[in-house]
């Protein structure tokens, strides 16, 4: 398959080759392609491959759904301010990593936020989700910034 066939596919599932998506978000939200890989929580390079045409699809839903937000809240960066657009990327970021998760996931994720909540200050929750960011642990990088917003002192 040639990166024209697989762009044309591209464009038959997202509505346009990807590498022009992602184009078009960094450029409005001010992204470097690396930070737009971690926003989406792919590897830099799997987005490289999928921009360049070498990959057709996003195989996880979830980051399927994350590049749709981006694109969304790209096309609405104008009306918003600095923070809004920063707090919109975050949320963004920090969306749960699968779409089909049960409740008893949900209630064991809450479990896990009240319970880290309960063990540590926000601070310190807070610091250790930073780290596991800087590791590219972004789903519990995440859980840690939720259970920091629960956190005791």
């Amino acid at each position: 398959m040639t990166t024209t066939d697989a762009r044309e596919q591209q464009r038959a599932l997202y509505g346009a080759p990807l590498g022009e998506l992602a184009a078009e978000v960094m450029s409005v939200l001010g992204l470097t392609q690396g930070k737009l890989a971690h926003t989406l929580g792919l590897s830099a390079p799997m987005l490289s491959q999928l921009m360049s045409g070498q990959r057709v699809k996003i195989g996880n839903p979830s980051v399927v759904h994350r590049l749709q937000s981006l694109i969304t809240l790209s096309r609405n960066a104008s009306g918003l301010s600095a923070d809004q657009v920063a707090s919109e990327l975050e949320s963004i970021r920090d969306e749960q990593h699968t779409l089909t998760g049960t409740s008893r996931d949900n209630s064991d994720t809450e479990a896990a936020v009240q319970a880290l909540g309960a063990s540590a200050t926000g601070a310190q929750l807070s610091q250790v989700a930073a780290a596991a960011d800087v590791a590219g642990a972004d789903a519990l990088a995440a859980l840690l910034r939720r259970a920091a917003g629960a956190a005791r002192g």
